[in-house]
């Protein structure tokens, strides 16, 4: 026979509990006793009613001020939470995280629930919603394929603009099933690379015909959806989880059609009256470049050189050219040939030609000074038109000044 320890049994009813897919999610409609609040600000009370009682756990971090303002001694409530054991004491305890009031049925204390859960996680957020494409091509749409819903959406989408084409996602929306294939069929429209935006609708009814669009799941996958997504459940006074996760709402499924698409009545007008714009503003800037044309021509025209005057003119500059180049030229031509008479007769040839002679000694140094010859020393004259050798015979130079004597210092004193 097996043997196990207290804690193996507590923990295996524990986990057979948590498991159990009925006591992980259940509401427990019951009378509220031994309610206990301790200063650690949990909640610990117990539900019963005539044949049986149940323990409870509410803790800090779950609580809300409307779920303890429905807790009392004696108040008839609906808990929602998981079953569980505590092993330290061996208790089995419901872990409540919402609690509502009885009279408010199970649906609407759920709906009330999970609209809390998901707007603390941010899935409401307005800052998160898309816009939606102003000119969409491709729609998607996720409806009942059998009825009236997706035959008024295509009929308002083809009168309003023909361009875009609707794809069907068909899909249970209404009861056992629904919200897995609204899940499969959002899904199947986000693989596709082609839509611009998604559809969410069905037509109107109770708050347990629209229970699938409630759901936690279904919530979850709007959110996840990269493409922007309008959530059209019911009738304008119908309000479900789909609607608050939407990047948008529209309160029928013909207004979400609507308000996909452009009306092609209205972007007609617009464009007419663009078109009446542009052509009034084109034709005048045509206008005006027309008016700018036809002055600058005129321009052009009274501005315009004759040919004749100015060859003319241009024979005439030529002709003074000409002149003041002759002119130019015979000036310098003077001053050329004034300079020519200067140099010839500055040149040794000319100073020579005038009766001045060249004297040089044999060593053909030119001699300058009468003294640097002696008598007796040959010499050759240079003459402007020859020259000849000759002879010094006397050398009359005036003698050189003596150099004066130094003076010493005893003749200075003497003196």
């Amino acid at each position: 026979m097996l043997s196990l320890t207290v804690a193996q049994v507590t923990g295996h009813i524990r986990l057979s509990l948590e498991s159990d897919p009925l006591l992980s999610d259940i509401w427990v409609n019951g009378e509220v006793s031994n309610l206990s609040r301790p200063s650690s600000g949990h909640c610990y009370f117990t539900l019963k009613d005539e044949a049986a009682q149940l323990r409870c756990a509410f803790f800090k971090t779950r609580s809300t001020a409307v779920a303890l303002a429905a807790l009392g001694h004696g108040a008839q409530v609906l808990a929602h939470g998981f079953i569980s054991l505590y092993e330290a004491r061996g208790d089995m305890q419901l872990y409540v995280d919402a609690v509502q009031p009885a009279g408010i049925g199970v649906l609407q204390a759920e709906f009330e629930r999970l609209f809390a859960q998901l707007e603390v996680e941010g899935l409401f957020a307005t800052e998160r919603k898309r816009p939606l494409p102003e000119f969409p091509s491709k729609i998607g749409v996720v409806t009942s394929p059998t009825g009236a819903v997706f035959h008024d959406i295509c009929h308002v989408l083809g009168r309003r603009w023909p361009l875009v084409e609707v794809v069907l996602a068909p899909t249970q929306v209404q009861g056992d099933g629904a919200g897995r294939g609204i899940i499969a069929a959002l899904e199947h429209l986000n693989a596709r690379d082609d839509i611009d935006a998604i559809v969410l609708a069905r037509g109107g009814g109770s708050l347990e015909d629209l229970w699938a669009f409630n759901g936690e799941q279904v919530a979850r996958a709007i959110f996840a959806s990269r493409i922007p997504v309008v959530s059209a459940v019911g009738h304008e006074t119908d309000f479900t989880i789909a609607d608050y996760v939407a990047d948008l709402r529209a309160p029928t499924p013909s207004a979400a059609a609507e308000m996909l698409v452009p009306d092609q009545i209205e972007i007609a007008v617009r464009v007419g009256a663009e078109a009446q714009t542009l052509s009034s503003s084109l034709a005048q800037t045509i206008g005006a470049r027309r008016a700018a044309l036809a002055a600058a021509q005129a321009s052009l025209r009274r501005n315009r050189p004759a040919p004749e005057r100015l060859a003319s003119s241009v024979a005439a500059m030529i002709e003074n050219m000409r002149t003041a180049l002759v002119h130019g030229l015979a000036i310098r031509s003077e001053r050329v040939d004034g300079r020519r008479q200067q140099l010839l007769a500055l040149s040794p040839n000319g100073t020579l030609a005038r009766g001045y002679a060249l004297i040089h000694a044999a060593d053909a140094r030119l001699i300058v000074r009468a003294a640097d010859v002696h008598p007796g020393e040959q010499v050759r004259v240079q003459m402007a038109d020859g020259g000849f050798g000759a002879r010094v015979e006397a050398n009359g130079a005036s003698p050189r000044p003596a150099r004066p004597r130094a003076v010493t210092a005893e003749q200075s004193r003497l003196l």
